[in-house]
């Protein structure tokens, strides 16, 4: 379950991911099998070899790529999402969600 964002974010997010763009979507989150992970960015993109490309070049494995109906993505969570938020300038991010 998503939380921390607002209807508008995910619409922008999901625009994108029907039109082929890679986009980023950070929010808070809980699942059991993380209880030290309060949040996940969703990166998606309906162009699954972009998306599948992304994933290499950001050394993931697209192997774990959701193929969620029209938005794909691959959830980002832990040291990786620091990562590469931090790589790709998301600093917004890295700051609402006490990241860093």
């Amino acid at each position: 379950m998503a939380f921390g964002i607002t209807k508008k974010e995910l619409t922008e997010w999901k625009e994108k991911v029907s039109n082929g763009e890679i986009a980023y979507l950070t929010h808070y989150w809980f699942d059991p099998r993380y209880p030290n992970i309060k949040t996940v960015t969703k990166v998606g993109c309906n162009d699954i070899e972009k998306l599948s490309n992304w994933c290499k070049q950001h050394g993931v494995n697209p192997k774990y790529i959701h193929y969620r109906d029209k938005y794909p993505h691959y959830d980002l969570i832990g040291v990786k999402q620091k990562e590469i938020l931090q790589k790709e300038g998301w600093v917004e991010h890295l700051q609402r969600f006490k990241l860093i």
